[in-house]
């Protein structure tokens, strides 16, 4: 692995709606990033001509779309060209000038210190942090948060939708980039497949900047759209898990689990049901065998999700992927 000093960092910019304001974020990368990748995905404030015609850094490259095709898309076609170009860690940083360019070197340190695969932000690991964001926001990144942790198996992370992350050339390389959601689902989608590749993710915090721009997200319109998506990721993630690569005393659990919670649930209300038409009591052996499977079988959940909560990746798989270049 590359050490710190002569590691090769590249930062990723995908634009939409950004304008002039492109300007100013290119400005404030420091000179510890060697390349900057502007992937302009159709904007219609023409960030790229802006680029092209008044930024003068050597490090930048304009790459274009010719039609929109998401946040996600852009973000992956940068990362094609810094994989291309021989980058070491690529930095996604988000061009309306909402992420502090000044936290990229403690962004990438993680990864460079051989800690960490995957690094992001954190908004809300300062209490103060909150006082900027609307109360609509933060209990729909709460809701958002604890789906992608049951899709992604991350349980110590937090702030799924945010942005600002890094991740080692490598372990980007090894993912199915072409599978990997366009949309602003890309980082909920990204974690998923990087717990499939067991690789290693840490946060750190960081203070969000809301100025005047206008955010194509709404977290109230992509609750329900990211709720489907999530359980497709958390069905994947837990049949390659548990029973495809491995089978442990955790599937067993959660075999049992599910299968006695159903037929306890399922008894249960069809004789609920039957004393209801019939008006006649149910016997207490038959509540007895309606309950018994479903306290056992959410016993049998719990310890399978305390066993998910403690399978969170520890150990980088970056130096495996470059072993032979160490």
């Amino acid at each position: 692995m590359a050490s710190e000093a002569h590691s090769s960092v590249a930062v990723v910019v995908p634009c939409y709606r950004v304008g002039r304001g492109i300007l100013d974020v290119l400005a404030s990368i420091g000179s510890d990033v060697a390349r900057i990748y502007v992937v302009d995905d159709a904007c219609p404030r023409e960030t790229c001509a802006i680029v092209e015609r008044e930024c003068h850094d050597p490090r930048v490259r304009v790459l274009k779309h010719d039609h929109n095709q998401g946040v996600g898309a852009a973000t992956l076609t940068g990362y094609r060209a810094a994989i291309a170009d021989g980058a070491d860690v690529i930095v996604k940083l988000d061009g309306d000038g909402q992420m502090p360019a000044a936290r990229i070197p403690a962004l990438v340190a993680p990864i460079l210190r051989g800690e960490a695969d995957y690094v992001k932000g954190n908004r809300f690991f300062h209490p103060r942090s909150l006082g900027q964001m609307p109360a609509l926001r933060i209990f729909g990144n709460a809701v958002l948060s604890f789906m992608s942790k049951i899709s992604s198996g991350y349980w110590n992370l937090f702030d799924p939708t945010n942005g600002f992350t890094a991740i080692h050339a490598r372990v980007a390389a090894v993912l199915p980039l072409d599978q990997v959601s366009r949309s602003y689902f890309f980082e909920s989608d990204v974690l998923f497949r990087l717990n499939i590749v067991r690789a290693v993710v840490r946060e750190i915090p960081m203070e969000a900047h809301y100025g005047d721009e206008v955010s194509s997200l709404r977290v109230s319109r992509v609750v329900f759209e990211f709720a489907a998506k999530h359980a497709r990721n958390a069905v994947k993630r837990v049949f390659y898990n548990y029973f495809l690569r491995n089978f442990s005393i955790a599937s067993l659990e959660l075999l049992l689990g599910v299968t006695l919670t159903l037929f306890g649930a399922y008894f249960g209300l069809f004789h609920w049901y039957g004393s209801m038409a019939t008006g006649t009591p149910a016997t207490s052996g038959t509540v007895m065998l309606a309950a018994l499977p479903v306290v056992l079988g959410v016993q049998f959940l719990t310890a399978f999700f305390s066993y998910d909560i403690q399978d969170v990746p520890r150990v980088v798989i970056h130096r495996e992927l470059v072993g032979e270049e160490s």
